[in-house]
């Protein structure tokens, strides 16, 4: 006998959970149009935001939300939620811990961030990442207004609803003590074996439910120290056909790439007068111009952008190139690729004439020094 879904179906109109594909086209998926927030309107609602009581959880913050988004999970891209976070002198924000991770920037001002015991003291341009379920609180002790920005997967949690917040944690995160089980009963006598000759395996459930784990550090990125290895890469000069720049990579994330295991950071100094060769890659790319002038053009249409503005600068999959003008650009990019390369997902096109590659599965693009 068939039962019917409880809840908000009525027996009236029955659900079908079933819709038929049979012999549909895949439908290519709409680009988002990219999207740039002027530094003028950012300085704009920090003014506002710092006019604000403290409240009592001490976060003065705004989402930036792109147009297309849509609710649960509103992000500046489809599973990437951004920030701005702002702190008076002497200002803290309260303890709190979610299973979403974090890439931190600091755009104006100074200050630390104590996550579990560890003080994260941090200034203009600093990066720092935040790993899952740690304890943290964002502290001003200068005497000026602190201005962050954040990015985070929450967006991608918020759709799958599973992004969990804990307001109330505890002030670090307690050590779970793991003692041996040795009831026979809790433990398969076959452990983990191959199954077949081409590499198929079975593995029992006290093991599915106990992984290898591997210590996820919060980590920081000093601006001052990253500048100076950029400048050596701008001193290189025409001998170096690559990009200019440096992922600031953690190396929890091994062969996937990453600050944090969904995003990368990476930063960039761009020479003058470089036109970039277009390309795409299925990772969205977000980008905060914090020196030099420019511009991107994004499926054939072109975008102007100056020091200070915050762009979603790649929609995933659509064809793009940016462009420095009369001074060198500094800019921190932020990417989804890791997560995209766990999933097998990274189409990555570096060249127009060119195959596209899924990049962690094949062998990626040689741009760099001619061999």
């Amino acid at each position: 006998m068939s039962s019917k879904p409880k809840g908000k179906f009525s027996s009236s109109s029955p659900f079908n959970p079933f819709i038929d594909g049979t012999g549909q086209s895949h439908v290519a998926p709409a680009f988002w149009e990219p999207i740039i927030i002027t530094k003028d309107e950012i300085d704009a609602e920090i003014e506002r935001l710092a006019s604000l009581p403290l409240p009592a959880n001490g976060r003065r913050r705004s989402f930036i939300v792109h147009p297309s988004a849509q609710a649960p999970g509103r992000g500046l891209a489809a599973g990437i939620t951004v920030t701005l976070d702002v702190l008076l002198p002497g200002e803290s924000t309260a303890p709190i811990r979610h299973n979403s991770t974090q890439v931190n920037f600091c755009i104006q001002g100074s200050g630390y961030t104590k996550v579990n015991d560890q003080r994260i003291e941090f200034k203009l341009y600093d990066v720092w990442n935040h790993n899952s379920f740690a304890t943290y609180s964002h502290f001003n002790n200068s005497d000026k207004i602190q201005v962050r920005l954040t990015y985070s997967n929450a967006a991608l949690l918020e759709k799958m609803q599973v992004h969990i917040v804990d307001e109330n944690p505890p002030e670090t995160n307690p050590e779970i003590e793991h003692k041996e089980d040795t009831d026979p009963k809790r433990k398969s006598p076959y452990g983990t074996f191959q199954l077949t000759d081409e590499g198929a395996w079975l593995m029992p459930y006290e093991i599915l439910i106990n992984p290898p784990s591997v210590e996820s550090k919060n980590l920081h990125w000093p601006w001052e120290l990253v500048k100076q290895n950029l400048d050596k890469l701008a001193a290189l000069g025409k001998d170096y056909i690559g990009r200019r720049l440096y992922l600031l990579y953690n190396p929890l994330t091994g062969r996937t790439n990453g600050t944090t295991p969904s995003f990368f950071a990476t930063m960039t100094i761009r020479p003058p007068r470089i036109i970039d060769r277009p390309h795409r890659h299925v990772s969205a790319a977000i980008n905060y111009y914090f020196q030099g002038t420019g511009y991107s053009v994004v499926e054939k249409k072109r975008y102007e952008w100056k020091a200070g503005d915050l762009m979603l600068s790649a929609p995933g999959w659509a064809v793009h190139n940016h462009a420095s003008y009369d001074e060198p650009v500094y800019e921190l990019t932020v990417q989804d690729q890791p997560l995209n390369i766990i999933m097998e997902s990274l189409l990555w096109q570096e060249a127009m004439n060119q195959p596209a590659v899924v990049l962690g599965q094949q062998s990626g693009f040689k741009t760099n020094r001619k061999e």
